[in-house]
């Protein structure tokens, strides 16, 4: 108990003294509490590293983020706190970077899930500080992950003919169609109502990340494609994409994904995923001239650096541009 009391004391005086100080001051403490018979009552609800837990989520909650995302912070922050096994006012730096770094080597993760888990700690960490309850997050000094950059693939125009030539029904087609023109995300896809189409004006209102609304627009073909699809359906779902046996329900993510891949494995194009139909748009937008603030606003990025993460420069352009600038 006498450690943990010392622990508390140095903590609350972090901000106060420097590093000498503080040497000095583990020192006295360490005199004149050693062997000293130290009773302390803990508050156990406020001291809860699970009430602590609980009320980030809500405050995540409340700020808009997605069931997914909140079920995320809070299966990566329980993982932490029980292999820990540590008040948070106790956990260090160096706990944190340790557990990090056993993570990466039992579980093999990469660089990317890495990082990703040091900015949820961060968001937690952080949150406790501004709270008032601890002094300081332990995760200041942990630095952001180096994870390099891959050249993402996009498809190129011959392989989306070919999708579009060898789909098996007009659900394809209309799904496919709508994905390369509009660059929504397969989540905001599935989400989508008949009524939700405007088709007059080939347009549709779709509910992003954190349930934020934006306007997609979609080309002729696809309008008719979208027709000829709904024109040939007899249920009464509302719908716009339902499972082709009754009792016709919704379609879910995983069954548009599926069905992608199959057609690419069928047709022997690589990583055929509803993600990269996104990526190709983008890339085409910019590479045809569309500002990047347009480009951001079209896919409902809150910043324009996740845009470009999701551009990739067309090479042949990039070549063409060598020989008439430096060549």
């Amino acid at each position: 108990m006498e450690n943990h009391l010392i622990s508390d004391i140095e903590h609350e005086m972090l901000v106060y003294l420097d590093n000498k100080q503080m040497e000095q001051l583990h020192q006295v403490l360490s005199h004149y509490l050693r062997g000293v018979n130290v009773s302390q009552e803990i508050n156990e609800n406020n001291d809860s590293n699970e009430k602590h837990l609980v009320s980030f989520i809500a405050a995540k909650r409340v700020e808009g983020c997605s069931g997914k995302s909140l079920r995320y912070y809070e299966s990566t922050l329980k993982n932490m706190l029980t292999v820990i096994d540590k008040t948070v006012k106790r956990i260090t730096t160096d706990d944190l970077r340790q557990y990090l770094d056993k993570y990466q080597q039992n579980s093999e993760a990469s660089k990317v899930t890495i990082d990703n888990i040091r900015r949820i700690l961060s968001s937690f960490f952080s949150w406790l500080e501004e709270e008032n309850l601890i002094m300081k997050s332990p995760v200041r000094r942990i630095h952001k992950v180096k994870t390099g950059s891959t050249v993402k693939e996009t498809y190129t125009d011959e392989a989306l003919e070919v999708m579009r030539d060898n789909c098996g029904t007009s659900r394809e087609l209309a799904m496919i169609d709508l994905l390369a023109s509009t660059g929504m995300r397969v989540g905001e896809l599935v989400k989508l109502n008949r009524a939700d189409i405007d088709f007059e004006n080939r347009e549709c209102i779709v509910f992003g990340k954190g349930d934020k609304e934006r306007k997609v627009y979609f080309d002729a073909r696809t309008k008719i494609h979208l027709k000829n699809y709904l024109d040939g359906r007899s249920d009464e779902n509302p719908a716009l994409f339902v499972t082709l046996q009754r009792p016709f329900n919704r379609l879910q993510i995983s069954g548009v994904e599926i069905r992608l891949r199959e057609l690419g494995r069928k047709l022997g194009i690589p990583k055929v995923h509803p993600h990269k139909f996104r990526r190709t748009l983008a890339t085409m937008a910019i590479d045809k001239g569309m500002p990047i603030e347009q480009v951001q606003q079209l896919l409902g990025h809150q910043s324009v650096d996740t845009t470009l993460q999701y551009a990739m420069v067309n090479q042949n352009n990039v070549k063409n541009s060598h020989k008439r600038y430096i060549s």
